[in-house]
């Protein structure tokens, strides 16, 4: 069975590392931004991440044994945490900027990324997109 996952992979991938490094080198301004002034910008970005999540699920819901289900399970995540913006856009969610365990979900979330880069871009016995076999003669 073919599947769409080293497409999307390709999507989510790079996204999740540019999401993660940016948010690390951001922290301080966000902590400083967090108020009930922003609370529209948060229920907005909630219903980003839900319309995201949910395209990535109706795209690829796939429970395997395998890789690819890293793909199906971010797509839930991401709406998950999408609804949670959405519902409850002051909660202490503000508070998260000021512990250290955001640097472990940023990591995370980056390592996540570079693996499914990896796997859309290289992936298991493929050569990299675009390179070329050469054979011997």
């Amino acid at each position: 069975m073919k599947t769409n996952s080293r497409p999307i992979a390709g999507l989510v991938g790079p996204t999740l590392i540019a999401i993660s490094l940016s948010e690390a080198l951001n922290l301080r301004l966000m902590a400083a931004e967090i108020g009930p002034n922003l609370v529209h910008l948060v229920y907005l970005n909630g219903t980003l991440l839900f319309v995201a999540g949910l395209s990535i699920v109706r795209a690829h819901n796939h429970w395997t044994a395998d890789w690819p289900v890293l793909v199906t399970l971010t797509g839930w995540l991401v709406m998950l945490g999408g609804l949670i913006r959405m519902f409850a856009p002051v909660s202490a969610q503000g508070a998260v900027y000021h512990t250290t365990a955001l640097f472990g979900v940023l990591i995370i979330l980056l390592a996540l990324g570079i693996f499914l880069t990896f796997q859309s871009y290289v992936g298991e016995g493929e050569s990299p997109k675009g390179a070329t076999m050469k054979s011997s003669s």
